[in-house]
């Protein structure tokens, strides 16, 4: 049973779930910080206050902190905007760059010039629609 739980341990997606959950959690300090003590104050400084959490308004007793709401969304935001910017459109980069780099010459298919369905590069028939391919 041990041998079992080293082996399931040491499997690779394993491993790579705990470095992404770590990595994850040091981005999240990363980016909580960013928002806590740059963007909000900025918001402040824009708006005439800094911290939103006390924001709040009481219907029949009830009090509605709606104050803390609005720090959330602008974390939320902030988050989902370093995101994107910072980890999304560089890979996307990187993806695009890869494929532009990727020759036809690489391809093991080519299309057939009849009903342009994808066959093997050395095929001299297309098998779908029987035409000859030179």
């Amino acid at each position: 049973m041990l041998k079992e739980f080293k082996q399931f341990i040491m499997k690779g997606n394993v491993v790579d779930l705990a470095v992404g959950v770590v990595v994850g959690v040091a981005f999240g300090a990363v980016v909580t910080g960013l928002v806590k003590d740059l963007i909000t104050p900025l918001i402040g400084a824009i708006g005439g206050k800094p911290d939103f959490s006390g924001l709040t308004f009481t219907i029949n007793n009830s009090k509605f902190l709606y104050g803390d709401f609005i720090n959330l969304l602008v974390s939320f935001l902030t988050i989902a905007v370093v995101i994107f910017f910072f980890v999304v459109k560089p890979l996307n980069k990187l993806q695009e760059r890869a494929a532009r780099k990727k020759t036809p010459e690489d391809s093991t298919e080519k299309k057939c010039p009849e009903c342009l369905s994808e066959i093997p590069k050395a095929a001299t028939r297309c098998m779908y629609c029987t035409t000859k391919v030179q």
